[in-house]
C-alpha cells in the first residue's frame, strides 16, 4: 500500500494522491479504486443534430445489481447534457417504468403489444417523461408472456431489432433495462444492441456470474449480432469502508481490464429515496455524490466513444 496520504469520497470511490509532476509542484492526480489515474471526461459538447441512436443493452442475470437504477439515471444525464434519450423497459416487472412515474398496470398498450402485434406503432406506445429529451418504452407484467409467445416465431431473436427500427434515428441512445436473466427476451435485447453495459454488484456472488454473461455475449455475436461490443463493467453498490468491495473490484480489474469503467457507483439510501419519489437522482438530489457519479458515467461512456 502507497505509504503517500491519499483521499477517497465513500460514495464516488475516486480518490486523490499527491504526486510530483517533475517541477517540484505537487498536483492533485485522481485515481481510482484499483489505482488507475481517472482521466479528464470533459463536459460533452452540445450536438447540432440527432441519431442514429446507438443501442446498449444493460444487461446481468442476477437481479439487484443496479440495472435498472443505472439505466434511469444514465438516461437522465445523457439527456442533461443534450442528447436524446430512448428507455426502454424490457423487464415484465416494469421497475423503469415505475421509477419514471409511470404506473405500468394503467397501460393499454406497451413493448409487449409492439412484440407481439405487427401492425402495431410503437409512437402510440411511447410516453414523455418529466426529464427533457428522455422518453420512455414501458413494460408491465404482460410481457412475461411474450418469452413463451415469441418460440414459435420465425426470426425470434430480433423481435426488438425490428419494433426500434423506426426509431433508431429519433434519438442518439437507446438504453435497453434487460430482465435478470437469459432467456429469449435478453437475447432479443443483445440481438437489436451495439453494445453491453454490465452493473456488477460489488460482491462476491455477483462477480461468479459475470463469466456465463460474457460467454451468452459471446455466443450472440457469433451467431445473431457480429456488432456486439462490451462497453463496459459498472461497479455498483460500492463501499469503501469494506475491504469486500475493493477485492471484488480489484478481482473484476485483473479479470478485465479496462474494461472495468472507472467510474463506480456507491451505495446510498439516495437511490431507493429517489425511485420512490419517481425521479432520476439527477433530479431528486442533483448534488448528491450519486447523482454525481452517474454524470461521470455519461461523459466517461461519450468519451469512450460508445455514445453520442
Amino acid at each position: 500500500m502507497s505509504s503517500q496520504a491519499e483521499t477517497q469520497d465513500p460514495t464516488s470511490g475516486v480518490g486523490s494522491a499527491p504526486v510530483t509532476d517533475g517541477t517540484r509542484t505537487p498536483t492533485e492526480r485522481r485515481v481510482d479504486v484499483v489505482g488507475r489515474p481517472v482521466p479528464d471526461f470533459p463536459v460533452p459538447a452540445p450536438l447540432d443534430t440527432h441519431g442514429p441512436g446507438r443501442i446498449i443493452a444493460m444487461c446481468n442475470q442476477k437481479g439487484g445489481v443496479g440495472k435498472t437504477t443505472t439505466t434511469i439515471n444514465l438516461g437522465a444525464t445523457l439527456a442533461e447534457y443534450g442528447r436524446r434519450v430512448l428507455l426502454v423497459d424490457f423487464d415484465p416487472q416494469g421497475a423503469a417504468s415505475v421509477g419514471l412515474g409511470v404506473n405500468p398496470h394503467e397501460l393499454d398498450r406497451t413493448v409487449y403489444n409492439l412484440l407481439m402485434e405487427r401492425g402495431a406503432d410503437i409512437h402510440e406506445v411511447l410516453v414523455g417523461t418529466d426529464i427533457e429529451g428522455l422518453d420512455l418504452l414501458p413494460a408491465n407484467i404482460d410481457l412475461s408472456a411474450a418469452e413463451v409467445q415469441l418460440v414459435g416465431e420465425v426470426a425470434r431473436e430480433s423481435v426488438l431489432s425490428r419494433v426500434l427500427r423506426p426509431v433508431v434515428d429519433d434519438y442518439d441512445v437507446i438504453l435497453v433495462d434487460c430482465q435478470p436473466s437469459l432467456g429469449l427476451l435478453t437475447v432479443n435485447a443483445l440481438t437489436a444492441a451495439h453494445g453491453v453495459l454490465i452493473p456488477l454488484e460489488c460482491e462476491f456472488f455477483a462477480l461468479r456470474g459475470v463469466a456465463l454473461l460474457v460467454e451468452t455475449i459471446e455466443k450472440v455475436r457469433d451467431r445473431l449480432n457480429p456488432r456486439l461490443e462490451v462497453d463496459g463493467i459498472l461497479a455498483t453498490m460500492f463501499d469503501s469502508r469494506t475491504l469486500h468491495s475493493r477485492e471484488v473490484v480489484a478481482r473484476v480489474h485483473e479479470a478485465f481490464g479496462d474494461t472495468l469503467f472507472h467510474t463506480v457507483i456507491g451505495r446510498t439510501v439516495k437511490f431507493p429515496d429517489a425511485s420512490v419519489a419517481a425521479e432520476p437522482i439527477t433530479v431528486y438530489a442533483p448534488s448528491h455524490p450519486g447523482a454525481q457519479a452517474y454524470r461521470q458515467l455519461a461523459r466517461e461512456l461519450i468519451a469512450r466513444g460508445d455514445a453520442a
